[in-house]
């Protein structure tokens, strides 16, 4: 018997392929949740020359927003800066009609950042990697 399928490992997949597969996930999404207005949302902060220094990116859909990287140089750590991204990306979900935020955090990121701005952990995964705890959190958006 012959396999139809040819089932490829990929380390380095191409970012085409990625890109693909994101987008049947999100025609699927949209189908089931009858909400089709998922759009970018991301804010940097870059030096004179153009280089990001900070930055945090995600989405919005369907009433929600979901933050899945948020990064802030060395240099700028302790300034500020993760939460000023952070109230920023929060205002355009409040403008764009969320009423819930959603992200995750490993235990050696930023655990305690996301609750000092009024997150709460919802789940979370231990030993996720190994020895350290992967959090879920929410916020709900006042209008």
């Amino acid at each position: 018997m012959t396999d139809p399928f040819h089932l490829i490992v990929e380390e380095h997949p191409s970012h085409h392929d990625i890109d693909f597969l994101e987008q049947r996930i999100i025609e699927y999404n949209y189908a089931s949740a009858a909400a089709n207005d998922g759009r970018g949302l991301a804010c940097f902060v870059r030096n004179d020359a153009g280089q990001i220094m900070a930055g945090i990116s995600g989405y919005t859909w369907a009433g929600m927003a979901e933050i899945e990287f948020l990064w802030v140089d060395d240099s700028l750590r302790g300034q500020g800066v993760g939460g000023r991204l952070l109230e920023a990306v929060e205002a355009e979900a409040r403008r764009r009609g969320c009423a819930l935020i959603v992200t995750s955090t490993y235990s050696f990121q930023a655990p305690k950042f996301y609750p000092r701005h009024g997150y709460e952990v919802v789940a979370k995964i231990e030993d996720c990697p190994p020895g350290h705890t992967n959090y879920w959190l929410k916020k709900t958006l006042p209008p």
